[in-house]
């Protein structure tokens, strides 16, 4: 089998890791400020719980 990198060993003919880094490198300006609210984490709290109670309610019934 032909060695197809070149002799520096690092040659990416998809250029996808170079895609990549760049990518990863960007700095994201999304121009909105941070979240400071608790918007977000009430959903997931509230989600959590809910979660807990179908788990709870399936138990409860298989245990029946």
């Amino acid at each position: 089998m032909a060695n197809t990198q070149g002799p520096q060993g690092n040659h990416d003919p998809a250029g996808s890791t170079q895609m990549f880094r760049a990518f990863v490198d960007e700095a994201p300006e999304t121009g909105r400020p941070a979240a400071t609210g608790g918007g977000p984490r009430i959903g997931l709290i509230i989600g959590i719980v809910a979660a807990v109670a179908v788990i709870a309610a399936v138990a409860w019934l298989a245990l029946k």
